[in-house]
């Protein structure tokens, strides 16, 4: 492991890379947007070690909207999550479905089918991976504002979304519950000090 001295009045940043790939087999691959592979990699410049297994959830990303109203409230979900085994407090959200899809479609789209809203100003907060040690996916967190109902069209709920519950909740009390560890959805916690951070929302936000 090398540990190179900071570079002075140099931010933190990543760096792309990529390590060679001895061979990849298919662990699971059907119709749906998510596929699992195993992947064998070696480490650059060590051609003596041995390549070690590497799982890869496949996944193409998704759209996280923190939507705020003009009393400081946030657009809430409850929904039923099977491998947690919670009801969680989540926002809306939503997979890039398409090739090629923009994320702010995406989110503009799950803002109309989960919440039946539409919003007259967005503002991406941060792009970052939810879990790089096993997936590439890339979650892009908006801030919806200058709300107003939209009609959902012909999009149905179905299965967990069917039971989901529907809610407004002030935004700095969401903040405190996520410090408390009383909401736990890593998206929901991250929008909310996101925007905090960045003076958008919540306590200390423009027009507070």
């Amino acid at each position: 492991m090398t540990n190179p001295s900071p570079t002075p009045g140099r931010l933190p940043t990543d760096e792309p890379a990529s390590w060679p790939v001895e061979d990849s087999t298919d662990l699971h691959r059907d119709d749906w947007v998510m596929a699992l592979r195993s992947d064998r990699i070696r480490r650059p410049g060590h051609p003596d070690e041995e390549p070690f297994a590497r799982l890869v959830l496949e996944h193409p990303g998704a759209a996280i909207v923190l939507a705020v109203d003009e009393q400081e409230r946030v657009f809430c979900l409850r929904q039923y999550r099977h491998p947690v085994e919670h009801r969680l407090v989540e926002l809306p959200a939503g997979l890039i479905d398409g090739e090629g899809e923009h994320p702010l479609d995406v989110a503009r789209r799950e803002l109309r089918e989960e919440a039946s809203l539409e919003a007259g100003q967005w503002t991406l907060l941060a792009s970052t991976y939810s879990s790089p040690g096993i997936t590439a996916e890339v979650q892009h967190f908006y801030l919806a504002r200058d709300l107003r109902p939209a009609d959902r069209g012909d999009f149905e709920l179905v299965h967990e979304e069917a039971d989901m519950e529907t809610f407004w909740a002030p935004y700095d009390d969401l903040v405190a519950a996520a410090l408390a560890g009383d909401v736990a959805d890593a998206p929901l916690v991250l929008a909310l000090l996101l925007a905090q951070a960045r003076g958008l929302a919540g306590r200390g936000a423009p027009g507070e």
